[in-house]
């Protein structure tokens, strides 16, 4: 797979992120359990997408990975420290100044969950209304997966876009630390806190 630029967002004044937008709703409706956790996971799954786009930006490195918690994210691969450093800085201030497109990545694992679940629905659906012959299954079940993989790629764009990242104008960075993670692998984390804006 060769580097490719991110996808920029349509030019749509509905969904337009918002600097206070998360802020406000956690003034709205901040009693509900978890979801400032939830929306500082969103943040920060953004900015590590963003982060790695930065680091990706002419080496071609698609060694590169990362895992966002609600604390922070971890980043794996070959990267120096001071470097990640940087590229945290730069992708925060580019998401924040409106390069919304560096939210998204092709090789989230959000694309690789929509692709599942469309399969598989796709599948159980073609089950339910074939008949029950086991060519009539055969042929649905293939029609089923090679629909899901057409419409997967977009609709997993999609879904990164406005369900599971936000750009992150509430974010601040804590520090990086080199470190392992809950499989026992090297990564660094990146932690950030939660600032009003």
């Amino acid at each position: 797979m060769t580097y490719t630029q991110p996808q920029t967002f349509p030019d749509s004044d509905y969904f337009q992120p918002q600097p206070q937008q998360d802020s406000e709703l956690l003034r709205q409706i901040g009693f509900i359990p978890g979801l400032k956790e939830l929306l500082m996971l969103r943040q920060v799954h953004a900015l590590e997408h963003g982060t790695i786009w930065v680091l990706s930006e002419g080496n071609n490195n698609e060694n590169l990975g990362g895992l966002s918690t609600d604390q922070g994210f971890y980043i794996y691969g070959q990267v120096n420290q001071d470097n990640l450093h940087q590229a945290v800085g730069r992708a925060l201030e580019r998401l924040q100044t409106g390069e919304w497109n560096l939210a998204v990545h092709p090789r989230c694992g959000t694309n690789l969950s929509v692709a599942m679940v469309l399969t598989t629905g796709l599948a159980l659906g073609s089950y339910l209304i074939l008949p029950r012959n086991p060519l009539s299954q055969i042929f649905g079940l293939g029609i089923a997966a090679a629909t899901a993989m057409e419409i997967a790629p977009e609709i997993g764009l999609s879904a990164q876009r406005y369900l599971t990242t936000a750009i992150p104008f509430n974010l601040r960075l804590v520090r990086i630390a080199a470190t392992k993670d809950f499989w026992g692998r090297q990564a660094y984390f990146v932690r950030v806190r939660w600032e009003e804006v």
